[in-house]
């Protein structure tokens, strides 16, 4: 299992892991998923393993059910313990972002997901991340 600084939701029954560096709107996409009926698996940090060919995210324990809104502060809020990944965002400026990009992955031990560099501040990020999913 390795930890990541990320973020991760599980989004209709998929998981969205979110890595980015420190103040590239993890927490702040994460929270805007949630609005839409996303559940969250971890805030800043992830743990994520390779397990029967698919990456599950594992909640950290001493930051269980926590998210940093910023501004506001820590808010404890319903979690799920894990989740199986279904998707990874790397989050950059929205400049740096190909318009057709070319496939990239994430990869952890063998296991691979889709790998998306994604604007964490774009209106339409919720429904990018759903067609995305689909």
């Amino acid at each position: 299992m390795t930890l990541h600084h990320a973020t991760c939701v599980d989004f209709n029954g998929k998981g969205v892991v979110i890595l980015g560096p420190s103040d590239s709107g993890k927490s702040d996409l994460a929270l805007r998923l949630i609005d839409h009926g996303a559940t969250l698996i971890s805030d800043d940090y992830v743990e994520i393993k390779c397990e029967k060919g698919q990456l599950i995210a594992h909640c950290v324990p001493n930051i269980e059910g926590l998210i940093e809104v910023r501004g506001v502060g820590l808010i404890k809020m319903d979690y799920l313990k894990y989740t199986t990944l279904h998707l990874a965002l790397e989050l950059i400026h929205r400049d740096k972002i190909e318009r057709l990009p070319v496939d990239k992955i994430f990869d952890q031990e063998g296991c691979q997901i889709p790998l998306l560099e994604f604007d964490a501040f774009s209106v339409s990020a919720v429904a990018k991340i759903r067609v995305a999913l689909k």
